[in-house]
């Protein structure tokens, strides 16, 4: 397979940052927002929280389709048509007359998930190759840069004007990313690019079963863990998921090559994907939970929807932080150790907020540890990836990575959900046991992926030592 042709337009990766950040500012549409809208939609707050469920929904199927169709001739034309998809359903959830047709509008949004896969396609085809791995990591990093910035903008617009206005603002935003992106990213089909026929069975059997499976871990909270609903759900789920895996492997083209996932170091980013976007979700919510409660509860910050944004702003700071060290000491330090690195400040992060999270001190510095452990986490895991597989399977590679992310998140969600409802106190505030416990199981899956990432470390530098005793 021919090496990717360098880009003489040095615009390039700022545009592809900035079509990335979309994905940051749609995101943030989202906690934050649940109270305004069921009070401005009319709506119960647990149908309200479909806002979140729709959109992790539809992104979990739309991201492995157009991480594979990165891979083709058309990259710049499907990026596009995705930040188009996504403006339409921005500004039909700014004006929405009824919750269904919101719903709508956030279904559409879902797209948003899928492109950072294909601005890293589009990087890996476009920049010179001395500059990729960096490239990667920096768009890999993106997302949790972006919504350190995109909360504080949403609990901004939130509190001083209608929650429509926050849709406003996303539109607007999607808006310029088109334009940036037709002005600065190379046109036309790209000739390095394989013309493989799309895997049509593959992407229904992988849409359904993760579909199936994302709703069941969702609503798991509100049917009961233990209710036929949820059970089977999950057991179709993994129905789906199995068909799925044995008609890919069987596959001469399938939508997620199965086995290039298997090579040890996908393997390792993967797994770490499901274990730190679980992590990560459950610091974030319950970091965003502690900022708006009541003081009377004995842990909440009383902090007005206007403020509670800024309590994710040390997430952008220390994910930046992060990228910028990573890209300085990448030629010293291997993508394999930043891996663990990476996890144990998130694991150190977990734990200070199960001991420490009553005051906003508290949150903000773990807010902060967190967005470097996470940056460094998320700029190695593509990387990684980037360097054990072939260019034509790059973007489904990274979009399944990508996907594994959102299970985690969903899976992290869903955990906090659960214990928070088994733990609620007289004014349908949780207690402080149930923010404590939820806040300690965090740290212990924190602690759990950085053990088991230090010690696959170890013993690959055992394994090496040997090698060359020998």
């Amino acid at each position: 397979m021919p090496r990717a042709i360098a880009t003489s337009r040095p615009n390039l990766m700022p545009a592809l940052v900035y079509a990335a950040l979309s994905t940051a500012i749609v995101s943030s549409l989202g906690m934050l927002l649940v109270p305004s809208i069921a009070i401005g939609m009319q709506v119960p707050v647990s149908t309200a929280q479909w806002m979140l469920t729709i959109n992790l929904l539809v992104g979990a199927i739309a991201t492995p389709v157009m991480g594979r169709l990165s891979d083709g001739p058309h990259k710049k034309r499907l990026l596009v048509w995705s930040l188009g998809i996504i403006l339409l359903g921005s500004v039909l959830a700014a004006l929405a007359p009824t919750f269904t047709v919101f719903l709508i509008g956030r279904a559409l949004q879902g797209l948003t998930y899928g492109i950072v896969p294909v601005t890293i396609s589009l990087a890996r085809r476009y920049i010179e190759p001395s500059k990729v791995q960096p490239s990667i990591s920096s768009l890999s990093v993106t997302v949790s840069t972006g919504i350190g910035i995109g909360y504080p903008l949403t609990g901004i617009i939130a509190g001083l004007v209608d929650f429509r206005f926050a849709f406003w603002f996303a539109a607007l935003f999607v808006v310029s990313a088109i334009i940036v992106v037709v002005r600065v990213v190379p046109g036309g089909p790209d000739a390095l690019a394989g013309q493989e026929p799309f895997d049509y069975l593959g992407t229904g059997l992988l849409g359904l079963g993760l579909g199936t499976l994302l709703l069941g871990i969702s609503e798991g909270p509100n049917w009961g863990w233990g209710s036929p609903e949820t059970v089977g759900i999950l057991a179709v789920a993994a129905l789906l998921l199995a068909v799925w895996s044995r008609t890919a492997l069987r596959s001469s083209h399938p939508l997620i090559n199965l086995r290039v996932l298997r090579h040890g170091e996908v393997l390792l980013a993967n797994l770490t994907a499901v274990g730190l976007g679980a992590a990560l979700y459950i610091g974030l919510s319950i970091s965003s939970l502690i900022a708006q409660t009541p003081a009377s509860t004995g842990y909440g910050i009383a902090l007005p929807v206007f403020w509670a944004g800024f309590v994710m702003f040390p997430l952008s700071v220390g994910s930046f932080t992060a990228n910028r060290i990573v890209r300085r000491l990448s030629n010293r330090i291997g993508l394999t150790a930043l891996l663990p690195i990476g996890a144990g400040v998130v694991a150190v992060s977990g734990t200070m907020l199960w001991f420490a999270h009553t005051q906003l001190w508290e949150i903000l510095l773990g807010m902060l540890l967190f967005g470097l452990g996470m940056g460094a986490s998320y700029a190695a895991m593509p990387a990684l990836i980037a360097r054990s597989v072939a260019t034509e399977e790059l973007g489904s590679s990274v979009s399944f990575n990508q996907v594994l992310r959102t299970v985690g998140s969903s899976f992290g969600t869903a955990v906090a959900g659960a214990v928070l409802a088994a733990n609620m106190g007289p004014q349908m505030h949780s207690t402080d046991t149930g923010i404590t416990l939820t806040l300690a199981i965090g740290a212990v899956l924190c602690m759990a992926v950085f053990a088991a990432l230090l010690i696959h470390t170890l013993k690959n530098k055992v394994a090496a030592v040997v090698r060359r005793a020998g």
